[in-house]
């Protein structure tokens, strides 16, 4: 090589996903579950129980609340999460799982009271980052309830 010629830059390696047994989900980076888009409850369920470690069971809390607050409630897996909405509607949260913690987003955040305390780039978007237990599951119901009266997300 001589002096005009610029070196080349290398590629940037990614990280594969992580291998999982057969018939078992991949997790991907940080652990979240690749699962196959679909409506209902069966791809939300096949989310839960892919979820590694502690945070199945908290997507398990997470999922009864839910249910259990907003009766009827419509359920999808996109872009390898849970959405929760109501028909005809949109969807009003989602969740994401992370290394160390579960994020769950609030499309209409900054109309909760209070107001869920993690900020994003979206104006109304706002974040609760849940960490091995500390899940405050009626406050979380209380803006599972309040989220759920407010105009959903079309995605």
């Amino acid at each position: 090589m001589n002096d005009k010629e610029a070196p080349r830059k290398r590629a940037k390696a990614t990280k594969p996903a992580t291998k999982s047994e057969p018939g078992k989900p991949v997790l991907l980076s940080g652990g979240n579950p690749q699962i196959a888009k679909g409506y209902g409850d069966a791809p939300v369920q096949a989310y839960i129980a892919a979820m590694p470690g502690w945070k199945s069971d908290v997507g398990r809390r997470l999922d009864a609340i839910i249910t259990r607050t907003v009766p009827g409630v419509s359920k999808a897996v996109k872009w390898n999460s849970p959405f929760y909405g109501i028909e005809d509607e949109g969807w009003f949260l989602s969740f994401h799982c992370f290394t160390k913690y579960i994020k769950v987003t609030f499309f209409r955040g900054t109309s909760l009271r209070p107001v869920p305390p993690g900020k994003s780039k979206h104006p109304e978007v706002r974040y609760l980052d849940i960490y091995e237990g500390q899940l405050d599951e009626e406050q979380f119901a209380d803006w599972v309830k309040q989220a759920s009266q407010l105009p959903g997300e079309r995605m």
